[in-house]
């Protein structure tokens, strides 16, 4: 289900929004799990992924009557399992949920403006009778006994961001004020694969003016920063290998207006980035910035305006500056240099001859 030219105030959570680039926004409920064991033997033994992968299709499938490609399973062991406390998990994932269309009972020229909170609520509720479910059920796989704890991801929880940033803004003298009020502008975006955002036969390196595009999407924008971002998966487990560098990066967009964030956010909450021609669906991290990013970037660079060219060498660091080692005033230069000058000023000669001559006198 497509969403061409809609405003987004008008997107259902179920619906697919087509963006610049070739890029698509697909929905779809992600649930993040520890898994603890439920016997002492569990506690150090490695948990067999494949079949904790089937046991969990097998619930979806007969408990929430929906059906998970094994693709949209992930599941990591942590390192170390038999160094651990008996109640340590041992072991970590997320599963998506993609197939949503059985939520939507009715066509969208139906009562649109109504249907929309209905939906909206429909998906939350179901989304949270999922949780419900899933949250402290246990698994036997062949004896050994675990417990999962499951909850919605920070990132795709937009009713708790907005309560979150209220808050902070309602007791926090700080932020950037509009109108009297303060409000958030600013998205934060992780994971987002570098090589979808980047000039195309240019470079691999995410480029700006690329990134820009497909943000202007939202609306206008005020600034933006892009970067490689190294650490996705950093806490590693037994499966993971070395990171490659520059796979992902980091994109920081702060937009002119409040209720133009706050679209772009809802509409990021929940949803997979998609290339046009890729099976691959990037599950990305989006958050709001709390911290001015763009007004601390400002000031640093006016900071480093001041620093003298000499001292802006490949030694120079993004720390408060060094003082250089005292140097003796008693040196010969300098003693040469102070006596050079006494003897050259003309007041002090004209002084040192008056004194002579009244001693003549």
């Amino acid at each position: 289900m497509s969403s061409d030219f809609l405003p987004l105030e008008t997107l259902s959570p179920i619906e697919t929004l087509e963006i610049e680039n070739g890029l698509s926004l697909v929905p779809r409920v992600k649930l993040n799990f520890t898994v603890h064991p439920s016997l002492p033997s569990s506690a150090t033994k490695p948990i067999d992924e494949w079949k904790l992968k089937r046991s969990l299709i097998e619930f979806a499938k007969t408990s929430l009557s929906i059906t998970i490609p094994a693709d949209d399973l992930e599941i990591r062991r942590f390192k170390d399992v038999k160094k651990r406390k008996r109640d340590d998990p041992v072991a970590h994932g997320s599963l998506s949920i993609r197939d949503l269309g059985f939520l939507n009972s009715k066509k969208r020229n139906e009562e649109e403006s109504e249907d929309l909170k209905i939906l909206g609520k429909k998906f939350r509720d179901w989304r949270d009778t999922v949780v419900e479910k899933m949250d402290q059920m246990e698994v036997n796989l062949q004896g050994e006994k675990y417990r999962l704890s499951v909850a919605v991801p920070e990132s795709d929880d937009f009713e708790g961001m907005k309560k979150l940033w209220e808050e902070f803004y309602a007791f926090a003298n700080k932020g950037y004020v509009r109108g009297g009020k303060q409000e958030p502008d600013t998205i934060v975006m992780k994971g987002v694969p570098s090589r979808w955002v980047a000039e195309p036969r240019v470079s691999s390196k995410p480029s700006m003016l690329v990134t820009h595009t497909v943000f202007s999407t939202f609306g206008k924008i005020r600034n933006l920063n892009v970067t490689e971002d190294d650490d996705q998966d950093k806490d590693a487990d037994e499966n993971g290998g070395d990171i490659i560098s520059g796979l992902h990066c980091k994109i920081v967009v702060q937009f002119e207006k409040h209720r133009d964030f706050y679209n772009a956010l809802k509409v990021l909450c929940g949803r997979s980035l998609q290339k046009q021609g890729s099976r691959l669906k990037a599950d990305y991290e989006v958050t709001w910035a709390k911290d001015g990013f763009f007004r601390n970037s400002r000031s640093q660079a006016r900071e480093n305006s001041r620093v003298p060219a000499a001292g802006r060498g490949q030694h120079y660091r993004n720390e408060a500056p060094r003082h250089e080692p005292h140097l003796s005033q008693f040196t010969a230069d300098d003693t040469r240099r102070k006596r050079f000058k006494v003897r050259t000023h003309p007041t002090l000669f004209l002084a040192m001859l008056l004194v002579l001559q009244s001693k003549i006198s």
